[in-house]
């Protein structure tokens, strides 16, 4: 399975912060914000990953992650020219998602806690899996429907009227099938390739799974500036009181086996002073000493 993180569009949102670095470059605390989805991909057992983006920002995506070697992983880059909707994303990589399953994130979600993800991932069988969160304001997300025995009936983006207050977060499983259906797509009223309108499209043919997501899950959404703020905040709170650290790359890369632990120290030592580098080297030191499995 292949990973795609759509770090497009103009964030807008963010305006004027995004006039100095785009949206999934924020700060989130101590990383940059796009350190956050990328983790889950790694995490997930995903090596191939194609990041998405506009043509001002790719460069300092490439500055950032290289090509992803440092991580046992590989890193393709793709040019958003327009923002024309998340399901965009299939067409624009289209060759490299090739004849696989892919896995796209969104590059501004944040999520914390639980093995969803992985579990998800690796129990995949076809079809799409997509995810349902719990929220208060149902209608800025897309909005997932059960009926009395928990299976999804319908699916609406932004609706109104919520039919429930379950949000569909920006991780969406697929099969090879996601690129010829956003081919056929129209765009909405809206002039974009709605991620809705795919999963209506998988959920008419029956072969749509939806988990809920656990209360033991946080799902952040750090597209304005108060939500930022909120992100920071969080992760500083969980990182402070528990000793580890969110969206930490080179740590699920060690853990994945993608990375020795030679490699992953000679990483470490090549990192600037400073907390993050501290935070690694303990963790190496951990490693070394209690002989933690990287799986």
């Amino acid at each position: 399975m292949k990973g795609i993180v759509l770090a497009g569009g103009a964030g807008s949102r963010l305006y004027p912060l995004t006039q100095v670095a785009s949206k999934q470059l924020q700060p989130v605390y101590d990383k940059p914000m796009v350190y956050y989805p990328l983790t889950v991909l790694i995490a997930s057992g995903i090596r191939e990953i194609c990041l998405i983006s506009t043509q001002h920002d790719l460069p300092r995506f490439k500055q950032l992650f290289g090509d992803g070697t440092q991580w046992g992983i590989s890193i393709d880059y793709r040019e958003q020219e327009k923002p024309a909707g998340i399901a965009q994303a299939f067409l624009i990589a289209d060759d490299f998602i090739g004849e696989e399953q892919v896995v796209l994130i969104l590059g501004d979600n944040i999520f914390f806690g639980g093995d969803v993800f992985p579990r998800a991932i690796s129990e995949f069988q076809g079809g799409a899996t997509v995810f349902a969160y719990h929220v208060t304001d149902p209608e800025r997300y897309g909005v997932v429907e059960f009926d009395r025995d928990g299976q999804a009936i319908s699916l609406e983006e932004k609706p109104k009227q919520p039919r429930s207050n379950f949000a569909v977060p920006g991780v969406y499983i697929y099969d090879n099938g996601v690129v010829q259906i956003a081919r056929e797509m129209k765009p909405s009223a809206r002039g974009e390739l709605e991620i809705t309108d795919v999963n209506k499209e998988y959920l008419q043919r029956g072969k749509l799974r939806v988990v809920r997501m656990s209360r033991g899950t946080a799902w952040l959404d750090a597209g304005t500036s108060s939500s930022l703020h909120d992100a920071s905040a969080y992760v500083q709170t969980i990182e402070k009181r528990q000793g580890m650290k969110l969206g930490c790359p080179e740590e699920a890369a060690l853990h994945r086996g993608f990375l020795k632990i030679d490699d992953f120290e000679a990483l470490v030592s090549k990192m600037p002073n400073c907390e993050y580098r501290d935070y690694l080297a303990g963790l190496a030191g951990e490693v070394r000493r209690v002989g933690l499995s990287a799986a």
